[in-house]
């Protein structure tokens, strides 16, 4: 069984700044029912605290159907689901037991780890090109500056000038 990483990271969701995966997808991957799935953890709940798992709210329901993260309501199966972090999804192998389940969940974390060290590089890039950024506008004032002065010195202004030379007593100045 080869998940190809972009159906596992089509499958994770950021919900509470939480990367998550729902528990229908989850169930699907493990080749479990999802009414088993919640089974299993509803049996075992002191091994799932809320930074593992949480349930959606309506309102976060709402905006996966709008964003079209899921098609519908209807793709849930009726109920407000559950997510599960990344640790979430390793404590979820054990619960369930089964060789598939501990096989997928070791591809999801892999996907997660993945993620993290993009995340990681694109962070520092990003930083990068703000730097870069900082600097540009800062060279600019200072070029900006420079174009004034050789403006200034290209056209100085024009002040009236005494005249030069000899004036008689009787040439009066007008």
């Amino acid at each position: 069984m080869v998940l190809p990483d972009e159906v596992l990271i089509s499958k994770i969701y950021y919900i509470r700044e939480h990367k998550v995966m729902l528990d229908r997808d989850l169930a699907e991957l493990y080749d479990v029912k999802p009414i088993r799935l919640r089974e299993q953890v509803k049996r075992n709940m002191d091994r799932f605290p809320e930074n593992f798992m949480f349930q959606l709210t309506e309102e976060e329901v709402e905006g996966m159907v709008s964003q079209n993260a899921i098609p519908s309501k209807k793709h849930l199966g009726g109920y407000l689901p559950y997510v599960f972090t990344e640790h979430g999804v390793l404590m979820l192998a054990n619960v369930l037991r089964s060789e598939r389940a501990i096989q997928v969940s070791i591809r999801i974390i892999e996907i997660f780890v993945k993620m993290r060290e993009m995340l990681s590089t694109h962070k520092d890039i990003l930083l990068k090109l703000e730097q870069l950024e900082k600097k540009s506008t800062s060279h600019d004032a200072d070029i900006q500056l420079i174009f004034e002065y050789l403006k200034e010195l290209l056209s100085p202004p024009q002040e009236p000038r005494n005249m030069i030379g000899f004036t008689r007593h009787d040439e009066a100045e007008e």
